[in-house]
């Protein structure tokens, strides 16, 4: 990381393969975008990151001073059985294992009724552990936590953000993928009557990644006062920005949903990530890290749609009648589930060793985790107009639709965004995360795509508020984040 551009995931997602199981070290694989029906290939620019000064550190005291002045280490552990089983509390090893076998990071350290330990992040998923943290003993190197500890600096790339410039060598890379994926993606149909319900249900041809109307099937659940009922717009704040909301980002990360390959899952994109917003918002942001809803598993489970587009309605419906799962739970593969439909281990897992061959998937090394955390939405309404999104807006992020142009696609790099369109044709959800006006007294929305860091502004847009704006007024959605399923009698208006 010292002597090479990193990228973040938005560039490369996690596929769970090496150089020795069927990926390999390309300029596709350090960062990649994809169309419909052709091969992906190198972003023409995007955000890379470095690591300026870096070293090792062991030793309680050492690793406590480092932790303190400048944050987290990368640390070898042993692993007994006893930590795989690991459920929460204090661990302190009996067995001896000093055997180096897996690395985490040391996030922090504390006492507890006497006890020194260190706080551990794994990465092993938020079902394991303590939402996938530890603590150990401290001060005794158990599980050799204490012996082999790196630290880094990063470079400095947030003053001024530094832009990669892909070279002609780099976009004809024969090591890139030169795979044309399908497009549309084949889809899960196990009988007649679910292929007629999908056709009915599918979105119309040329209509991009979402329904033209997102609408509930069955009708709005709203127990409580609308926002607007609420909030009176004359008093409400000029500025909303959940990404510095008194000084706190309420956000969960940016995503990608064109990569490894193209997907049309805006639908389920815009929609769980304006509900993992609200959420993190209802936690007062004092969760161990922000929380993040899969949006793969929606697509498992054809909950609104799939690859091919969707419906975000149906995502808010599924969310109050089963439940989303964190992100850790199913990794994002930007596929539709051919083989089952919202089977168990479609909707969370966990796999073990070894490693699959390359060609080969490893489900069979995979088991279904059916002790998961689920994310709720207790209410879901629509929002519409500049008004009723402003009053929204105030209880968190909410998903719109969007006319997306070929100029808004290819050509926004920042600024306030307008543009004139006489046909309106909603074709993309996104998530308006806030709302500003400028000192000469322009009004606009803050909008988060899914297109990854190396669009607009770090993801995000900005676009011109009550008219030329895309359509983004016209057809929005809310939940009310719950963290208990709700009542069969909340499931009516």
């Amino acid at each position: 990381m010292h002597e090479n551009e990193i990228t973040d995931e938005t560039c490369s997602i996690y596929r769970a393969r090496g150089h020795d199981n069927g990926e390999v070290c390309s300029a596709m694989n350090v960062c990649r975008n994809c169309n419909p029906g052709e091969a992906c290939y190198v972003p023409d620019e995007y955000l890379v990151y470095g690591v300026d000064e870096y070293d090792t550190v062991v030793g309680e005291e050492a690793m406590m001073q480092e932790l303190y002045q400048r944050g987290p280490l990368a640390c070898g552990i042993a692993v007994p059985q006893a930590l795989d089983d690991y459920t929460g509390g204090i661990y302190c090893d009996d067995t001896g294992d000093m055997e180096i076998v897996h690395d985490v990071s040391i996030v922090g350290y504390g006492v507890e009724e006497g006890q020194p330990y260190w706080l551990v992040r794994n990465s092993w998923g938020t079902h394991w552990g303590e939402d996938g943290f530890f603590r150990v003993c401290r001060g005794q190197n158990n599980i050799a936590i204490e012996s082999d500890c790196s630290w880094a600096t990063p470079k400095d790339t947030w003053t001024n953000p530094v832009w990669h410039q892909t070279t002609e060598a780099e976009k004809n890379d024969p090591n890139n993928d030169t795979t044309v994926y399908p497009f549309p993606q084949p889809e899960y149909v196990p009988n007649v009557e679910k292929a007629l319900e999908k056709i009915a249900d599918e979105p119309s041809k040329g209509c991009g990644c979402r329904v033209e109307e997102a609408v509930f099937k069955n009708g709005e659940v709203k127990h409580t006062p609308y926002p607007w009922e609420v909030y009176d717009v004359t008093d409400l704040p000029a500025n909303v920005d959940w990404r510095n909301m008194n000084g706190k980002n309420y956000l969960s990360w940016n995503k990608n949903q064109h990569i490894p390959q193209y997907c049309g899952s805006c639908w389920s994109q815009g929609s769980t990530s304006a509900i993992a917003d609200r959420f993190n918002i209802a936690f007062e942001n004092e969760l161990a890290s922000p929380v993040g809803i899969s949006a793969q598993m929606v697509v498992n489970c054809y909950a609104g749609g799939s690859c091919n587009g969707g419906n975000p309605a149906q995502v808010y419906e599924f969310a109050m009648s089963e439940g989303l799962v964190h992100a850790s739970c199913m990794n994002y593969i930007a596929y539709n589930d051919v083989e089952n439909s919202c089977a168990a281990i479609d909707v969370c897992r966990d796999c073990t060793w070894p490693p699959p061959p390359p060609g080969e998937s490893g489900i069979e090394g995979c088991t279904a985790i059916t002790d998961n955390t689920r994310y709720y939405v207790s209410e879901y309404y629509n929002v519409r107009g500049a008004d009723q999104m402003k009053a929204a807006l105030q209880d968190g992020p909410i998903s719109c639709g969007v006319h997306v142009t070929e100029n808004f696609e290819l050509n926004y790099d920042g600024g306030i965004y307008s543009e004139d369109v006489k046909f309106l044709l909603l074709n993309h959800e996104i998530s308006v995360t806030g709302y500003g006006i400028t000192e000469d007294g322009q009004e606009y929305w803050i909008g988060r795509n899914s297109w990854g860091t190396y669009w607009g502004d770090y993801g995000f847009f900005y676009m011109n508020m009550y008219e030329n704006n895309l359509g983004i007024e016209r057809n929005c959605l809310a939940g009310t984040p719950s963290f208990t399923k709700p009542s069969a009698n909340e499931f009516t208006q």
